[in-house]
């Protein structure tokens, strides 16, 4: 997609750490669907670096150590209003995350303020604890902003790029992603859900529980 195609300026915003045998991939993949990706890089220690093509419509950013991935979003999304982007949408980058159903988001972002992906329609693969764990964060998460909240823990997402100024992630943790559910809702801006398909691999996933679930807490305790 270029630059002068309508939509003005769909970012996609790729935070990564460690995925050298899926980043080039999804890049590839995503570049269908957007004007720009913004490939973030949390201190990647493996190849990952060398697998992203140099393209003027993919720009990276790289920290030097891990710094988690609420710190990896908010510096993508910062440089999505910096390039005065419509649309900001978010992914993760090792493929749990289909690129084909962007479309779908940038459908219905049109609609709302701010739009989810939502698993739980087809749990089918979904591991158990991953049910409960986001059957219980969306229950909490609905308590604190009175609001039916589908599935929490979903990264796909899109948003108007002009909102994200209101909803930074002030937590640097996987916990982020809940921290702007809250402070979106409780702004009053709209939010929306598309279905998508729940896809695992066999990738050993990043989020620590036990830091997670301690992160979580403080975002539900926090005043906003």
């Amino acid at each position: 997609m270029n630059h002068s195609d309508d939509i003005n300026n769909i970012c996609a915003i790729i935070p990564f750490y460690n995925e050298e045998k899926h980043i080039k991939n999804i890049i590839h993949e995503v570049a269908k669907y957007v004007n720009i990706i913004i490939a973030v890089n949390d201190g990647s220690t493996d190849n990952s670096l060398n697998q992203i093509e140099k393209k003027d419509n993919i720009i990276l950013l790289t920290y030097k150590k891990n710094m988690g991935k609420g710190s990896a979003l908010k510096t993508g999304f910062e440089k999505s209003i910096e390039l005065n982007t419509n649309i900001t949408i978010t992914l993760d980058a090792d493929l749990q995350h289909a690129p084909e159903y962007i479309p779908n988001f940038i459908e219905k972002v049109k609609e709302y303020d701010a739009v989810i992906g939502n698993r739980m329609n087809n749990k089918k693969g979904m591991p158990l604890h991953r049910k409960v764990s986001n059957f219980l964060t969306s229950k909490i998460l609905e308590f604190k902003t009175g609001y039916k909240i589908h599935d929490s823990q979903s990264g796909y997402r899109a948003f108007r790029t002009k909102i994200l100024k209101d909803i930074l992630p002030t937590f640097t943790g996987f916990e982020a992603e809940s921290e702007m559910i809250v402070k979106l809702l409780k702004a009053r801006y709209t939010l929306g859900f598309v279905d998508i398909p729940t896809i695992y691999g066999n990738n050993e996933s990043k989020m620590k529980a036990w830091k997670t679930i301690k992160g979580f807490v403080k975002v539900i305790l926090k005043k906003y």
